[in-house]
């Protein structure tokens, strides 16, 4: 029986792609990167900010990597300021989540800075119990970050889920033992996501409930 739920944070509760890819973009321009694409960037959501940056730009060495990142972080806070647009759904979900009695936490690629500027912007602190952040574990799809997260709540794999858009976000869960679930929305397509054998892949948010075993359709 599931306990806990677990989200992805881009591109699975919130519509942020664009922003994130368009802001790499400019932060690799304004470094004199070698020129990428905005698929090239929307590959990589998910993993950790460093962790992207050197899958995205192999070739530059550690200084222009280092202040790509930092123009990157300048550039995304910047464009920023109103709060993202989640997913149709997602705030009626995750009120219905909580009323049944799960715990939610968020799993994601964002920094604790970052995460925690955006839980303002939305108003969303009170739907989670816990979260972690790329900057507080290795990066998906290396499974510490819900390693982490079972062992605060004192849970184990059996008793959570992972919902993601990301093969990222797939494989970390089963890199811990965990069910997941992939989102078609996101940054990854669903042949992408339906290679990782999640448990169940959707293309609304809100056909959670169901999968949950959850009343609410």
């Amino acid at each position: 029986m599931v306990k806990l739920v677990i989200f992805d944070w881009d591109g699975t509760l919130f519509d942020s792609i664009a922003g994130i890819c368009n802001s790499m973009l400019e932060a690799g321009a304004r470094v004199d990167a070698p020129k990428r694409h905005f698929d090239d960037i929307k590959n990589i959501i998910g993993l950790s900010l460093d962790t992207a940056v050197q899958t995205v730009w192999p070739e530059l060495d550690d200084a222009h990597r280092t202040r790509l990142t930092e123009h990157y972080k300048q550039i995304y806070v910047d464009q920023d300021q109103t709060p993202p647009n989640a997913y149709d759904g997602v705030f009626e979900l995750l009120g219905t989540l909580r009323q049944s009695g799960l715990a939610l936490a968020v799993a994601t690629g964002k920094t604790r800075r970052g995460l925690n500027r955006v839980m303002g912007l939305t108003k969303t602190n009170d739907f989670f119990t816990t979260s972690r952040c790329a900057d507080e574990a290795l990066s998906k799809p290396h499974p510490l970050m819900l390693e982490q997260i079972l062992e605060e709540l004192e849970l184990t794999p059996d008793d959570a889920i992972m919902i993601g858009d990301t093969e990222y976000d797939l494989n970390m869960a089963t890199n811990a033992g965990m069910r997941s679930v992939g989102v078609t929305y996101g940054a990854h397509h669903q042949e992408r996501l339906q290679a990782c054998n999640p448990h169940a892949i959707i293309n609304d948010i809100r056909q959670l409930t169901s999968i949950l075993g959850l009343t609410k359709q």
